[in-house]
């Protein structure tokens, strides 16, 4: 066994954000425990106690059956009483899930009013496993509206999206470009992390995508950044994959204003293939010549 000890702080940090993806976030002791010694000792202890037994030899006879004892029926055993199922909340239905999302997200009038409403909205199964509602960052003054898919453990644990090594990435794409994270909004599709990072259920999109798309009516950017497969699926309605939809300049329309969008790939995307970095890098150019277009025009 390692012992912390041994290990240089990166290496210890690394294991303790292994860790913690891996869904350990709390200790179960005040102090560190031997379990090996224990359960060596309390092995010992059980064979320590069988050897202790004083051994009773039985000697086992026929027993003679009185004729005049009537034969004693042996008694049906009792059925075990049935065990009751264990309750759950009550289910909230897709479609009414759908309809209550849409009304507390077209209430709103502003993104603060917005981010109020949503975490207070909890039809959404999502919400209960996660650990913070995950809102926009930023500004909506810069016009700019950069989009990812859902919340990574990073995200949730720091409560904004973007967090992690995937946001010190975005931050050096962004800044490449002349853009600071400060003077643009960003979000995600989906506000919450779905357990164990896996897809969100197309009911679960259904009922988030009130939400993301009055944010995009209430912050009026000029032009969208979809970062991600899921994301730029969501938003283009195809089933291409994010090499298929990169790079393309598409209109996204919400509450009947187009929107100029192009989609890339993910950070987290580029970190597992480094090589794909000259792909974003072209979108990016791309997508800061649309916005200087945008601005003098």
């Amino acid at each position: 066994m390692i012992s912390a000890n041994d290990l240089s702080p990166a290496e210890l940090a690394a294991l303790l954000h292994f860790h913690a993806d891996a869904g350990v976030e709390w200790l179960l002791e005040e102090e560190a425990v031997d379990r090996f010694a224990e359960f060596e000792a309390m092995k010992a202890a059980r064979q320590g106690a069988r050897a202790a037994q004083p051994r009773v030899e039985v000697t086992q006879q026929p027993a003679a059956r009185p004729a005049q004892q009537p034969e004693r029926r042996q008694a049906a055993p009792k059925a075990a009483a049935p065990v009751a199922p264990p309750r759950s909340a009550p289910a909230i239905p897709d479609e009414q899930a759908v309809e209550q999302a849409r009304f507390a997200a077209e209430s709103a009038r502003s993104l603060s009013e917005l981010k109020t409403a949503l975490e207070a909205f909890n039809s959404c199964n999502l919400k209960n496993s996660a650990r913070s509602t995950i809102f926009a960052s930023g500004t909506p003054e810069g016009r700019i509206m950069v989009i990812g898919p859902m919340p990574s453990a990073d995200d949730d644990r720091e409560g904004a999206p973007f967090a992690g090594r995937t946001g010190l990435l975005l931050d050096k794409m962004l800044a490449a470009i002349g853009l600071k994270r400060d003077n643009i909004l960003l979000t995600n599709v989906i506000p919450w992390r779905p357990p164990g990072n896996r897809a969100p259920s197309a009911p679960e999109i259904e009922i988030c995508r009130p939400f993301i798309e009055r944010q995009i009516a209430l912050a009026e950017p000029q032009a969208l950044l979809l970062l991600g497969n899921f994301t730029a699926r969501h938003f283009f309605g195809s089933n291409e994959t994010i090499h298929g939809l990169r790079g393309q300049w598409r209109d996204v329309t919400i509450s009947g204003r187009a929107i100029p969008a192009i989609a890339s790939l993910h950070p987290q995307e580029l970190l597992t293939a480094p090589i794909n970095k000259r792909l974003a890098w072209n979108d990016l150019l791309a997508f800061r010549t649309r916005i200087d277009t945008e601005a003098k025009g």
